[in-house]
C-alpha cells in the first residue's frame, strides 16, 4: 500500500508528483531542488548554498514521514555542471555520518527545473531513527 508524504517545510511540488511516497518500508522522494519553501524563491548562491539548501528540503520531508538522513540508502545527484562535483561533494558529506554513506549516482545534466544548479532525489528506509 502507498502513502503519499506532504510537508510544507519542503518545496511544494512543481508539476503533477508528489514530494515522496512510501512503499512498505521504502520512502522514495523525488528529487529536490534549492527552492526556500517559506518563499518559493530559488536558493542564491552558488554550488554550496543550492545543494545545502536541496538537502534541508530532503531533511524535511524524510522528518514528515518519520524517518531521517541516517536512513537513506540511495541518492542520485543531478549536476548541472560536473566542474561542482568536488564541492557538492563537500557539501552533501556534512549531511550523512562517515561510514554509513548511502549509495550514490552523479550526473551532469544539461538543464535542471528553474535553472538550478543541483537536484537531488533519495530513496530511504522507514523505522527507528536516529537524527
Amino acid at each position: 500500500m502507498r502513502k503519499t508524504i506532504y510537508t510544507d517545510k519542503a518545496p511544494a511540488a512543481l508539476g503533477p508528483y508528489s514530494q515522496a511516497n512510501m512503499v512498505g518500508n521504502l520512502l522514495f522522494l523525488s528529487g529536490q531542488v534549492p527552492i526556500v519553501p517559506e518563499t518559493g524563491a530559488v536558493s542564491g548562491g552558488g554550488i554550496a548554498v543550492q545543494t545545502e539548501r536541496a538537502l534541508k528540503n530532503v531533511a524535511e520531508i524524510l522528518k514528515a514521514a518519520g524517518t531521517s538522513m541516517d536512513k537513506v540508502i540511495k541518492t542520485t545527484v543531478f549536476l548541472k555542471n560536473m566542474d561542482d562535483f568536488a564541492e557538492m561533494n563537500r557539501v552533501y558529506g556534512t549531511f550523512f555520518k562517515e561510514g554509513a554513506y548511502p549509495s550514490r549516482s552523479a550526473v551532469e545534466v544539461s538543464r535542471l527545473p528553474k535553472d538550478v544548479l543541483v537536484e537531488i532525489e533519495v530513496i530511504a528506509e522507514m523505522g527507528e531513527t536516529n537524527g
